[in-house]
């Protein structure tokens, strides 16, 4: 049985959820030597909500890292991408702080989360792991491209140009909407992204790479940055990857001469990192979108439903369902408590809080809502009662 069936069958409420979710997290560091641990991480599959690496994040990132006082720290990464500039300022955060730092993969970290991964002395990924080309994207006319797609555009323009001596007329229009300013911020664009990598592999990936391999020559800080040049530039060469949203994996790194840790290879880690991304991944199954955490706190931000208002005052000690059959399509609302002795409204459907299966009171119909508990549960901080 996966560890998914397991926590499943369990029925776990929220608060178990997290408990067991701090547990593993614990563990992971213990196995690593007792490193400090800070999580980011963001619901990939809640594209409605502000998933992205932006600068509301740099508060509560610092926050968290605040409460830790270790020498080393392992960061848990999962993101979509985002801004490369806010990037470069959580990774001095983290820095600034600390002199070994490890970045986990347990999912996916694609485009500016890739290049924060490229300022760990070690990055640990595993056969589920990815992430991916940091070709930079540029939003404008309310259009979203590649910068290094539109610049390979141009180029193949002005190559036809000079081959065929000439304009082809298809193409004025195309050209009379972009500006020199647009150009050199595509160029802009890409370069910071490449020379984040750049640096930071030079400075931090390849710091403990004296020695060549094959011959035992020391290795020289231009051989770093050679290296480290071109994985940057292969990183952010769309033509390759032809899609900004590809899986770069462990064979591929290897391949551009990059080594990266494979944690499935270590039994105990493998298991603990698989154990808390799968309790990281049950925790989004809720409205929250974003956490930030360590062993002993936590952040989280959750997503409101269009029409709905985040909840004002004092907590609630009631909170009401509107849910519908999927069998018969009837609605009804669904009464779950709070806090004890809280008597069944008129009209109302009783929480199946013995095992979140809810049997409709109309065709007979069962449906498991554990997933609305969870939701429940994860914003009132409280759990569902009888």
């Amino acid at each position: 049985m996966g560890f998914y069936s397991e926590y499943l069958d369990k029925h776990l409420n929220f608060d178990q959820i997290t408990q067991e979710r701090k547990k593993h997290l614990k563990r992971i560091s213990r196995i690593r030597g007792d490193r400090d641990m800070l999580v980011y991480a963001s619901d990939l599959t809640k594209g409605n909500a502000a998933i992205s690496i932006d600068y509301s994040d740099l508060l509560p990132f610092q926050d968290q890292l605040a409460n830790l006082k270790g020498n080393s720290i392992d960061i848990i990464l999962e993101t979509p991408g985002g801004f490369a500039e806010v990037v470069e300022d959580l990774v001095k955060l983290v820095r600034n702080k600390y002199e070994k730092v490890g970045i986990i993969i347990p999912g996916y970290a694609k485009s500016a989360g890739t290049i924060f991964a490229m300022a760990g002395d070690e990055i640990l990924m595993g056969p589920m792991s990815a992430l991916g080309p940091i070709d930079a994207q540029i939003i404008a006319n309310n259009k979203r491209f590649s910068a290094e797609a539109f610049l390979e555009g141009l180029e193949k323009i002005k190559k036809e140009v000079i081959k065929e001596g000439k304009l082809n007329p298809a193409y004025i229009p195309i050209l009379q909407n972009i500006s020199p300013g647009e150009i050199q911020h595509c160029e802009n664009a890409q370069n910071f992204s490449k020379k984040l990598v750049t640096d930071w592999l030079s400075k931090y990936k390849f710091k403990y790479w004296d020695k060549h391999g094959s011959t035992s020559k020391p290795v020289t800080d231009k051989e770093k940055g050679k290296r480290a040049n071109e994985i940057a530039a292969t990183l952010g060469r769309q033509s390759k990857w032809l899609t900004h949203g590809r899986s770069i994996k462990i064979e591929d790194f290897e391949e551009m001469r990059l080594k990266i840790t494979d944690y499935s290879a270590q039994k105990e880690l493998n298991e603990a990192i698989l154990r808390y991304y799968t309790l990281l991944r049950m925790s989004f199954e809720t409205n929250i979108y974003k956490i930030f955490e360590t062993v002993e706190s936590q952040i989280y931000r959750f997503a409101v439903a269009p029409g709905q208002r985040p909840p004002e005052g004092k907590p609630k000690k009631v909170a009401e369902i509107n849910f519908e059959c999927p069998k018969c399509k009837e609605k009804f609302l669904i009464q779950a408590n709070l806090e004890n002795n809280i008597p069944l409204r008129r009209d109302r459907i009783p929480y199946p809080i013995d095992n979140d299966v809810l049997k409709c009171p109309n065709c007979g119909g069962e449906s498991n809502i554990s997933n609305i508990r969870l939701q429940i549960e994860a914003q009132s901080g409280k759990k569902i009662v009888k």
